[in-house]
């Protein structure tokens, strides 16, 4: 293998990595990406030049209490081809299709059926542990496999948050916003009555990611 394709791997690996620092901890500034990678802030500067001129990442500025503002590098949509997208092109066309062919009622109930094998599957990871954290953690696993990137954070009240830093049907849930709702729905019930689910943040809000409360009740 030639020092030129190595070169170019190790910088498709180390762009990939500061993909997937941003999707799932949101904006970070050229010198925490460098420690977390092990790198020269100046190395990890030209890789965001180099994302920044192929309009995967931009920035924004953020005031410090000396010196210059700091630029917070964010993701653009058009980075969204790095992460699962769950063929969402074909899923969005279909869906118009089947809103032709069976109408909006027809489609809901699709939706429907579809929430249901999904919540067998869920139930069935989730047996066996009375712990509510640890079925959060076989939830986040589920929703990692399925292409959601899926992380629990426990709360200092004893609260814990589902966090989705990615929707691989994004596409498919702004045409169709019935994704969600029977998403949050799912949780609840997944989930059983001893807690309560609700949704805080939401990618088709404009927020960075999906986050969901759990809180348990009685």
């Amino acid at each position: 293998m030639t020092t030129k394709t190595n070169r170019k791997q190790k910088n498709y690996k180390t762009r990939k990595a500061i993909l997937d620092i941003l999707k799932q901890e949101g904006p970070q500034d050229s010198q925490s990406l460098a420690k977390r990678l092990e790198v020269t802030a100046m190395a990890v500067r030209q890789h965001l030049y180099a994302l920044q001129e192929e309009g995967i990442l931009t920035f924004k500025e953020e005031a410090r209490p000396m010196g210059r503002p700091a630029k917070l590098w964010v993701l653009t949509s058009a980075a969204n081809k790095f992460f699962p997208d769950g063929n969402s092109e074909l899923l969005v066309d279909m869906l118009g299709q089947m809103k032709k062919v069976y109408g909006e009622e027809g489609l809901a109930k699709l939706i429907a059926a579809r929430s249901e094998d999904q919540l067998k599957q869920y139930k069935e990871a989730l047996a066996g542990s009375a712990d509510l954290e640890e079925q959060l953690k076989r939830l986040a696993d589920i929703r990692t496999s399925e292409g959601y990137m899926a992380e629990v954070k426990r709360q200092d009240d004893g609260s814990f948050l589902l966090l989705e830093n990615h929707c691989p049907i994004c596409d498919a849930a702004a045409t169709c916003q019935s994704f969600c709702s029977a998403e949050l729905m799912l949780f609840q019930r997944a989930l059983g009555k001893s807690v309560s689910v609700k949704r805080l943040e939401h990618i088709l809000a404009g927020a960075r990611r999906c986050a969901y409360e759990i809180v348990p009740v009685g």
